[in-house]
């Protein structure tokens, strides 16, 4: 897959996430907390989910594709931007064109779904989120942050991460958050949360 398909892609649904999802959600006193879900990622109540390269809602499947703007009141709903809530979001207005490939949604669908299992295999007892700031799916446990991101500006591909909240040094950190690990090279994501874990705690 080309590097731009999949990042238009992940902006586009980061442009969602945001503008689609959390936004009308956080206006109307739900919270900024978005959820995995099969195929994709929704609202907390389910009411309105992406599901590969379509915004499902209780009546309708619309293509992603159009405005922001356009895709929101075929939805019934405003675009609504978390700039005042918070600094690192995709800054996308709702006037911009989403731009989706099919195979770069399902690629990021399933790193958010690999994600979601692992966080809820490592500490059953916690709820993963997927934040709409920075578009990754994540549990924080002992103030260490364990989590999947579709990809950023510090690595353009999926990949897993474990941030300690006070830096550690050594061979298994290497990033400057923490440790990260493509998930591309990464056939289990749980012995990577588990071997951080275990380091944290030597």
């Amino acid at each position: 897959m080309e590097d731009r398909s999949l990042a238009v892609t992940r902006r586009s649904l980061h442009g969602v996430a945001e503008l689609l999802l959390a936004g009308p959600q956080h206006r109307d006193g739900g919270g900024l907390r978005l959820r995995v879900v099969p195929g994709g990622f929704s609202t907390l109540d389910g009411t309105r989910r992406v599901e590969g390269d379509l915004l499902v809602t209780p009546t309708q499947e619309l293509p992603l594709e159009g405005t922001y703007a356009e895709l929101a009141a075929a939805a019934g709903i405003e675009a609504w931007r978390l700039d005042h809530v918070y600094s690192g979001g995709p800054k996308i207005a709702p006037e911009e064109r989403l731009e989706v490939d099919p195979a770069a949604a399902r690629l990021l669908a399933d790193a958010f779904a690999r994600g979601d299992a692992a966080l809820r295999a490592l500490a059953p007892e916690e709820t993963p989120v997927l934040w709409p700031e920075h578009f990754d799916v994540g549990i924080t446990v002992a103030e260490v942050n364990y989590g999947v991101s579709p990809g950023d500006d510090y690595l353009a591909e999926p990949y897993a991460y474990v941030g300690p909240w006070t830096p550690r040094t050594g061979d298994f950190w290497n990033a400057p958050f923490g440790a990260v690990r493509p998930l591309a090279e990464l056939p289990d994501v749980v012995e990577f949360f588990t071997i951080g874990r275990s380091l944290l705690d030597n």
